[in-house]
This record gives structure tokens, sequence and C-alpha cells, in this order.
């Protein structure tokens, strides 16, 4: 399966707080409207491209999501934008994990300050093979799963998203061109936990119980000068 769906996107956009049971993990406030975030595209692992590397000092948790890119630019959309007019506007989906550096982002928070450097290490956004569009037919009939060591922690539908796709993308393109090829992540259900060194991670995205994709890695420490301290 091609991998070209990565290298054309011009932006990562993913999509914050849009499970009601994850916003309660967290004690995090549900949005009123979607909240996005950016990821830049040298935070992508590709599938059998290496290990996941936690850097020194972090505590990384695992966020699996649906992700989707499209095919066409979209600009200003109406807030009457349809459901049905969404998915034509999809070239395809992904299976994602949005890893995080949970202790780095929650000071960030505290502080006022941007978190970028949370969501945004070397190999913090592994990504499957391209999915064809045929093979997700109702992107709110998926459910997500994520293993660790074999131990099923996260597992949930897609129909508990908060805010649809047709609501991301008419509120995202208010804010900013969307373009043709960008990738969007969903959001990720309750369940996220902690990876460490060693870890062998598995994820997966399934249609009527049958698999549709999956990712597989090892966590490995990062190697380098970086250890997080205190922003």
């Amino acid at each position: 399966m091609s991998l070209k769906y990565i290298d054309n996107a011009r932006k990562i956009l993913c999509i914050g707080r849009n499970y009601a049971a994850h916003i309660k993990e967290l004690n995090n406030t549900a949005p009123a409207q979607p909240f996005f975030f950016l990821k830049p595209s040298s935070s992508i692992l590709k599938p059998n491209d290496g290990p996941f590397l936690v850097p020194k000092g972090v505590v990384v948790h695992h966020e699996v999501e649906l992700a989707f890119t499209l095919n066409r630019t979209l600009k200003d959309l109406s807030p009457d934008f349809s459901a049905e007019e969404a998915l034509e506007c999809i070239e395809g989906y992904a299976l994602s994990i949005d890893m995080t550096a949970r202790n780095v982002q929650d000071e960030a928070k505290k502080k006022g300050l941007p978190w970028s450097i949370g969501k945004g290490f070397d190999t913090f956004l592994p990504l499957s093979n391209f999915i064809p569009r045929e093979k997700i037919p109702d992107p709110y009939n998926a459910e997500l799963v994520l293993k660790i060591n074999g131990e099923v922690k996260q597992q949930d539908k897609t129909d508990l998203m908060i805010f649809p796709i047709h609501k991301i993308l008419s509120h995202m393109s208010a804010i900013m061109t969307l373009e043709k090829g960008d990738l969007i992540l969903t959001g990720t259900p309750k369940g996220v936990g902690p990876i460490v060194p060693g870890d062998k991670i598995e994820a997966y995205i399934k249609v009527d119980g049958e698999i549709v994709e999956e990712i597989k890695f090892d966590a490995e420490q990062k190697p380098g000068p970086y250890e997080y301290k205190e922003i």
C-alpha cells in the first residue's frame, strides 16, 4: 500500500478532546467547538521505519486515532456543510498514533506556554499505510485498538466522536485553508497511558470485526543529548 499520502501532506492537523471519556480521564474541560493543534512532518514514523523513540525524562502517552486525507482544497466552508459533503472530500484514511510527552505538555499548560514540544519529537506520529476510502465506507463505524506487550489499552468505536468530520472541516477551514493532501487526525478514545523503552506496540483499525490496517513497532530510548528538564 502506498505511503505517498504522507509526502503529500503539507499540514498535519490534530483534533484534541473529541471523545468524552478521554476528556474525563485527563480532567480536561470539554470544548465548545473543535480544538486542534499541529504536528510537524518530522514527527512521522512510517511503517517498518525503525523504533519509536522515548526521549530521556519524558512521560510518553499513546493516543490511537483515525486519520484522513483531503482530495481537494477547502476554505471558508459554511457551518451548514453536511456529513455527505464531507465524505466526498476524503481521499482516504490512515491509522495513526498521536504520541504525547505528557509531563512536558502538562507543565506547558500550567505555565500558559505553547506545547508544540510535547507533540513534536521525532517519531511521535506513527502512521499506517494508506487506507482506500472504500475500505472504511463509514468513518463512524470503525474500531480503534491499541495494545502494549499484548495487553489492550485502548479499544473504542469512532461513533463516540463529539465533533463529526463535517463539523471539524467547516471549523478548521474558517481559520486556515485546508489544502489537498492535508492529513487530519480525529481524536483519541479513552485509555491513554505510558510507553517506555522495551515496550512492543500494536495498533489496529477494524471494520465489522475485520482488521483493515495495523501498526507495529518497538519502543527504544532516544539517543542524543536531549533530556527533559523543567521549562
